[in-house]
């Protein structure tokens, strides 16, 4: 009756944090009554111990079950009377990992936090107080059932029943509750002072006399509610023995169906059902058995791992391993006996990758300190292929960098043996004397050092060579790889679709032997056959392994794979004719292997750069003491040549061009190329200071060195053996059939033109620094020539006593002879320089300018000389006989000398323009004279003395070699009438 007030939503505690939930519907608490299971299923489905463990009516209603236990597992777990669980209950029965886990907290349900709640107590809170005060000033007045008042209609009957109801009826009456426990007894009529003892018995037989009167209110209204519910009550005694007939009756009916259905069972449904539960036990029997065979094999993997190790097959042991920990998570996942396997096969693999790198380390080693000889034969290539595709498969793709450790290490070695070998060779060196190999090199002679470098060379260019061959199958695999990778991305689709096919196969289980074949065992061994031909694939592993029975499990050679595995295999052959296996689990990116063609690339070119190294380090050992600087030019030329060489040698192994030795090679060419010069302009100063500058004969060499350039070759001769008969030396040079009279200091310096020009071809890198120090030294010769001769320094610089006119003509024709050459040089030089360094060819454009203005000087010299006799001589001209004058015979005399002194040095065309510029310079000096005689062209007598003189000159100087023709015109030698 008072059950209705605990159904309010409102909160029964003053604490504002806690409220209570409305109490659910009691319908809700049961839940909804189970059908039976199918007791005669048509045919097995789902899963087989669902089958055979499902309870029957028919079968098992005699027989115990599960279903009759009376307490399940978390009643026994939770068993009270244990004072302590023990913690290892299910770990020592179930292994170490069924363990307590953490259940995780689920992703979408949120956190809900006393913060969620806030707005809801906010809201309710001031409600919550307005209730309570509203419940301490008004007393519900639903604490009594009202039917009692209107049945009784006593005043008195009202106010007890409802006193009881308000205290009794409470839905929370406790008499521990101090309250609840004064109004039921009010101890207030016992705590009074001593002396009223009769007081408090009449109080306590009050308490009892009400109490009873509560007793009889109760039962008075117990006895009302029967009294109103009589009829239903009697009319519920009457049904339930109808019931318990329709009971009695049912339960026969069931009986009765029950050994219908048995019998029936008996008759046409146990044996089918035996039928079932045998092909499902003979099922599970072939699938235990294949897991034993799996498990048997697998059991064999690090047996059959360390006999692959022992013969360094590395990449079938990888193989070996990763199929086998496939087949540990997919078929055998959860076998107690290979708990510790995984990790063990896991440390293997790491132990593999350390000997796969020191397997490298040591084949590289091996490789590159084999005897230099002329072959670059690849050493071990099956093996050396092997090794680089499992650092592949297990992504260490570092390993280059080890071969190229080896490289340095190796590079060092070489040059260290050949010294070593070649200072064992010479017995001026005694070793116990000099210790250091740095010294012993030093003590070589270039001849001895030259072999030894030539050795070097040779040595560095079969390593190269070797290192090129060995790099190139590595990048080989690299890229057969790359290229597989490719493949398989665009024959994905197909592959796809293949497998899909193979997928639609109904199979119960498949298993692999060593072999690595798929084999299915079904329902019967009739499908096994034409299954296995269709699942099997073959895996090379070692070179030594064969086929052996699919029911062989207990021989070690070969690798397992697991029914689901996808790996494939192609075959692909690598340039030295290996074949390799790759299969598809060298899981690397296309990016990747490209990275690392390209680092093995660079290594060749880091080979290159390393034997560059070396030699420059070799070659900067033996150039400390100044050796190479003091090579003349025939050694540093085949110096030269050599390293250009093994720089061409190099360039065309590697395809990349290595400055450092070409650096070097540039830097001894600058050095050699300074002192080159300077010992050449060195050696022209000294035949400048030297030189009297008089005719010298020509020796045969070195006409038949001009005749050579003539012909196209500026190269010097090679020197021949003595003839029998020697060729006489000749006056004049001959070039291109023109005469020069030269003296000995130009006869050299053409010569050291030539050095010049031949070192720019023997050593094609200092083009630019000889075309310099080539124009230094014309420069330097055409200065030099005009101090000595135009500026009279030879007077204190040999002892001449004059500078005469055939000096002069012989200095301006071997003038001609250098400006005759320059553009040969020049053309020379154009020929071997690039197209941007053209503009240095404007020097030899000065050269022969100033060269030019030099000639034109020398002419003007002897111009002035025959000017100043001339001025001279006329300037104390008197007309008067004997005719000729003693004036004119004297001028006739000094042009017969200056005739004599040029004529055989110059040409013809050249004698006879400075003659015409001579006669210019006679006939100002006489028609100044005759001006300043007064003496005019008026057929007198003064004129026809004049005349007469003149005719006496013109007749001298056309009587002269090659002046015949000369058109004097004497005409101007006097005034022109105004």
């Amino acid at each position: 009756m008072a059950s209705s007030h605990g159904s309010s939503p409102v909160p029964q505690s003053k604490n504002s944090d806690a409220f209570f939930k409305k109490e659910m519907d009691p319908s809700k608490r049961f839940r909804p009554v189970q059908s039976l299971p199918d007791v005669c299923p048509k045919e097995p489905t789902g899963d087989p111990s669902n089958l055979c463990d499902s309870p029957s009516l028919v079968a098992d209603q005699h027989r115990w079950t599960i279903y009759h236990s009376k307490v399940n597992l978390p009643a026994a777990l939770n068993d009270p009377r244990l004072a302590k669980r023990e913690s290892d209950f299910f770990t020592k029965t179930w292994g170490v990992d069924f363990v307590d886990t953490e259940v995780t907290p689920s992703f979408y349900l949120p956190q809900i936090t006393k913060e969620h709640f806030a707005s809801y107590q906010q809201e309710i809170t001031p409600r919550e107080k307005i209730h309570e005060k509203c419940k301490n000033i008004y007393p519900p007045k639903d604490t009594f059932d009202r039917t009692l008042l209107y049945t009784h209609g006593t005043v008195r009957r009202y106010l007890s029943s409802h006193l009881l109801f308000q205290i009794f009826m409470k839905p929370d009456f406790a008499l521990e509750d101090s309250i609840t426990f004064n109004a039921v007894l009010p101890w207030s009529h016992f705590n009074t002072a001593g002396g009223k003892g009769n007081r408090d018995a009449a109080s306590s037989k009050l308490l009892q006399e009400k109490l009873s009167h509560y007793l009889d209110i109760v039962e008075v209204n117990i006895a009302h509610q029967i009294s109103l519910r009589s009829e239903a009550f009697f009319h519920a005694m009457t049904s339930q023995h109808e019931l318990q007939d329709y009971l009695r009756k049912t339960s026969q009916a069931v009986k009765l169906l029950r050994e219908k259905i048995s019998k029936i069972d008996k008759v046409m449904c146990e044996g089918s059902l035996r039928v079932l539960r045998l092909t499902l036990t003979r099922n599970n029997c072939i699938k235990a058995y294949n897991k034993l065979k799996l498990m048997a094999t697998v059991h064999q993997t690090q047996p059959t791992v360390q006999l692959l190790l022992s013969t360094s097959e590395f990449v079938a042991a990888l193989d070996l391993i990763a199929t086998t920990q496939e087949v540990l998570q997919q078929e055998l996942q959860g076998i107690h006996s290979f708990r510790h396997l995984g990790s063990q096969l896991c440390e293997l693999e790491k132990l593999i990758d350390k000997m796969m790198i020191a397997e490298f380390s040591t084949y590289a080693r091996n490789d590159l300190n084999r005897p230099l000889e002329d072959d670059c034969q690849i050493l071990e290539e099956e093996r050396l292929v092997s090794l680089v595709f499992g650092l592949l498969k297990q992504r260490k793709l570092n390993f280059y960098e080890i071969y190229g450790d080896e490289m340095i290490i190796t590079a060092k070695n070489i040059i260290k043996q050949c010294v070593v070998n070649t200072v064992s060779q010479i017995e001026e060196i005694d070793t116990e004397v000099v210790v250091k190999l740095a010294d012993q090199m030093r003590m070589m002679n270039f001849p001895q050092w030259f072999d030894l470098l030539k050795n070097i060379f040779s040595k560095f260019t079969i390593f190269l060579k070797r290192i090129k061959a060995t790099l190139n199958v590595i990048r080989s695999v690299v890229l057969l790889v790359l290229d597989k990778n490719q493949k398989s991305r665009d024959v994905e689709d197909p592959l796809q679709k293949d497998s899909a096919k193979d997928s639609a196969v109904d199979t119960e289980v498949a298993y692999l032997t060593h072999e690595g074949m798929f084999i299915s065992d079904a329902f019967g061994e009739g499908a096994l056959p034409a299954l296995a031909a269709d699942t099997t694939s073959q895996r090379n592993v070692s070179p030594s392994s064969e086929p052996c029975s699919s029911d062989s499990v207990s021989e070690p050679e070969g690798t397992t794979d697991s029914s689901s595995s996808k790996e494939q295999t192609s075959s692909s052959v690598t340039p030295g004719g290996v074949e390799i296996m790759i299969s598809d689990d060298v899981k690397l990116t296309d990016l990747e292997l490209g990275k690392l063609a390209n680092n093995i690339q660079d290594l060749l070119y880091n080979a290159s750069d390393i034997c560059h190294d070396r030699s420059v380090k070799f070659l900067m050992a033996r150039a400390k003491d100044g050796f190479l600087e003091k090579l003349n030019s025939s050694e540093f030329v085949a110096l030269s040549r050599l390293m250009e060489g093994f720089i061409l040698d190099t360039e065309q192994i590697c395809g990349r061009k290595s400055m450092s030795l070409r650096g070097a090679l540039q830097s001894q060419a600058n050095r050699f190329v300074n002192r080159f010069h300077e010992e050449r302009k060195t050696k022209l100063s000294l035949l400048l200071d030297n030189e009297r500058w008089k005719q010298a004969e020509v020796p045969a060499e070195f006409q038949d060195l001009v005749d050579s350039v003539s012909d196209g070759r500026i190269s010097l001769p090679e020197k021949k053996a003595a003839a029998a008969e020697e060729r006489k030396p000749t006056e004049f040079l001959v070039v291109e059939g023109q005469k020069y009279a030269t003296v000995g200091t130009v006869l050299l310096l053409i010569r050291i033109i030539l050095e010049y020009c031949q070192c720019v071809d023997n050593i094609p890198s200092i083009t630019t620094d000889m075309l310099t120090r080539l124009s230094d030294l014309l420069k330097y010769f055409n200065s030099r020539s005009c101090q000595l001769v135009l500026g009279a320094g030879a007077l204190q610089v040999v002892g001449l006593k004059t500078i005469t006119t055939k000096n002069l003509a012989l200095s301006s024709r071997c003038l001609q002879l250098i400006v005759h050459y320059i553009p040969i040089i020049r053309a020379h030089f154009e020929a071997r320089l690039q197209p941007k360094q053209f503009s240095m060819l404007r020097h030899f454009d000065h050269i022969t300018k100033d060269y030019h203005d030099h000639i034109a000087e020398i002419s003007a010299k002897l111009v002035a000389i025959m000017d100043s006799l001339f001025d001279k001589l006329l300037s104390k001209y008197e007309v008067k006989a004997p005719v000729p004058s003693a004036c004119f015979r004297n001028i006739c005399k000094q042009m017969a000398k200056m005739h004599e002194a040029i004529y055989e040095l110059l040409p013809e065309e050249q004698t006879q323009m400075l003659f015409l510029r001579i006669n210019a310079s006679y006939k100002l000096h006489l028609k100044r004279q005759l001006a300043h005689l007064n003496v005019v062209n008026d057929g007198g007598p003064q004129n026809g003395l004049v005349m007469a003189d003149v005719d006496f000159y013109t007749g001298n100087l056309q009587a002269l070699k090659g002046l015949n023709s000369l058109d004097l015109n004497m005409a101007e030698i006097w005034e022109q009438k105004r």
